[in-house]
């Protein structure tokens, strides 16, 4: 019997919705302020994924705009019916619910349909047999909250051929526990004669649970399982390695085998840098009720899988002189300052005057950090003017990072390692340079930093047991993982660039 690992897919991948088509399997994530928006993943066995592009990948599909690092899009959920792919999602910064489609989930999707009278957030589609289609999302109890998190699941059919919704909006269900806070995430699937409800509750941090509720009818009542919560870890305490488990979809195969994709976090340290990944369970059916890994009742690191696995070959090595989909930015950015044409084999990035601290769109290329034992390393050449720097960055939010960079001022040039906590530059390790090529190489083990520079072919330690734990988010906040990429920017008006070639990323 082979196995799989969790986490499926490592770093920063929130919010995991899924769906079959035959013997495909397509699966979407959150992005919140990051640019393009929701990667989507393909397998052939659910526990090996390649990205095969983004969703969400022009300026009309997104709009992000001084949109905060956990503002942007929540909470996607993917669908397919009759030939037709559908990604619905929010974009809390601009617009609210809306949906896009797609024939060719590797392909162009259209522009945004916004749904108006479309309150909350985390919507998803159900498709019913005789084909109707059903909005299902959460909203704020629209009889006055009586406390910060007093939500509800919501139902109203939409009309594909309008895409909008019609009928009345019927109240489903509020939680499987009294006075619980933040239902979210809510699907809807079909299966002997039941509709099923799946949430999660208790908010999207250690409490995190998801719980379950089936009716003979759509639009209810809604009944909840007595075993709820289905899955949670909170009952593990606060030191178990894995936490903040929920926001789950159920996936169907062909053969009829039931499984769980599900975010949570892993601490390394007492900290959870990486973010919110995904995971994936096996599930089966008793007494009409899923029970999520029978016998264990808990997300595992290793389990058999009852599918062929198909694997999928990483990356470690990227050409930044072509686009690639697993590439991110911050909010929209400016292309002026992306320049893959001037020197063949290289990409030209000329800095801006916004920083990493700015609701703005720095120029940065990023990677979603997957591990904490990793070697991040970029070949650069510089043509930079006083008061200005380039080099690497890991980004948890606007307000904590770290920065590995070539920085020129009272005409010298120096390689500093910076640390951002709390909105505070501390350089932490700086050496003398010369010249204006340069390697620059972040090791990371566990909560720790490296930081060196190779000049000539000479490698320089800039600084070394840098403590990194801030970048958590049990520190930051928010709800984003880190990211790793190239960075510049400028105290005044753009005039140098950097070159830069490949971008590696190797876990150790």
């Amino acid at each position: 019997m082979t196995t799989f690992k969790n986490p499926i897919i490592e770093g920063f991948s929130p919010d995991p919705s899924v769906c079959a088509v035959g013997n495909d399997y397509y699966l979407v994530t959150s992005t919140f302020a990051y640019f393009p928006g929701v990667p989507i993943y393909h397998s052939k066995d659910l526990a090996n994924w390649k990205q095969i592009g983004n969703v969400l990948d022009r300026k009309e599909q997104l709009n992000l705009l001084g949109a905060e690092h956990s503002q942007g899009i929540f909470a996607p959920s993917i669908r397919y019916h009759d030939g037709t792919y559908y990604m619905i999602t929010t974009n809390v910064t601009h617009g609210g619910n809306f949906l896009v489609k797609t024939e060719d989930p590797a392909g162009d999707w259209s522009d945004p349909y916004f749904l108006d009278n479309a309150p909350g957030i985390d919507p998803s589609l159900f498709f019913d047999e005789d084909g109707r289609c059903y909005y299902v999302g959460t909203r704020e109890n629209p009889r006055g909250a009586n406390y910060n998190g007093d939500w509800e699941v919501w139902l109203q059919e939409l009309d594909l051929e309008t895409m909008s919704l019609v009928g009345v909006s019927t109240k489903l269900w509020k939680s499987a526990l009294r006075d619980a806070i933040w239902p979210e995430g809510p699907h809807i699937y079909k299966k002997d004669g039941y509709y099923y409800l799946m949430i999660a509750e208790g908010g999207t941090g250690f409490n995190h649970a998801i719980t379950i509720a089936r009716s003979k009818s759509i639009d209810g009542p809604y009944i909840g399982n007595k075993n709820n919560p289905i899955l949670t870890h909170r009952h593990l305490g606060n030191q178990y390695p894995i936490h903040n488990v929920g926001h789950g979809d159920l996936v169907e195969t062909p053969e009829g085998q039931w499984y769980l994709t599900c975010l949570a976090s892993r601490q390394f340290n007492g900290y959870d840098n990486l973010g919110r990944e995904t995971f994936l369970a096996k599930v089966a059916w008793e007494d009409g009720w899923p029970v999520i890994n029978p016998g264990e009742g808990k997300l595992l690191d290793e389990q058999e899988h009852g599918l062929p696995v198909v694997e999928v070959a990483q990356e470690t090595s990227y050409s930044l002189s072509e686009s690639n989909p697993a590439f991110v930015h911050l909010r929209n950015p400016d292309w002026t300052h992306y320049d893959r044409d001037k020197r063949r084999g290289w990409l030209r990035l000329y800095p801006s005057t916004f920083s990493l601290k700015d609701q703005e769109s720095p120029s940065y290329v990023g990677l979603r950090q997957p591990s904490m034992n990793f070697t991040l390393s970029v070949e650069m050449e510089e043509a930079l003017k006083e008061n200005e720097e380039a080099g690497l960055a890991i980004v948890q939010n606007d307000r904590y990072a770290i920065r590995l960079v070539v920085t020129t001022f009272e005409e010298k040039k120096e390689a500093q390692l910076i640390t951002t906590i709390d909105e505070k530059d501390k350089v932490v390790g700086s050496i003398d340079l010369s010249g204006n090529a340069f390697e620059l190489s972040l090791k990371g083990q566990d909560q720790s930093i490296k930081a060196s520079v190779t000049v000539n072919g000479k490698e320089l330690t800039v600084a070394e047991n840098v403590d990194t734990h801030y970048l958590s988010t049990k520190v930051a906040g928010g709800f984003v993982g880190c990211t790793m990429g190239i960075y510049t920017t400028s105290k005044n008006e753009q005039t140098g660039y950097t070159d830069f070639r490949t971008l590696n990323l190797i876990k150790d």
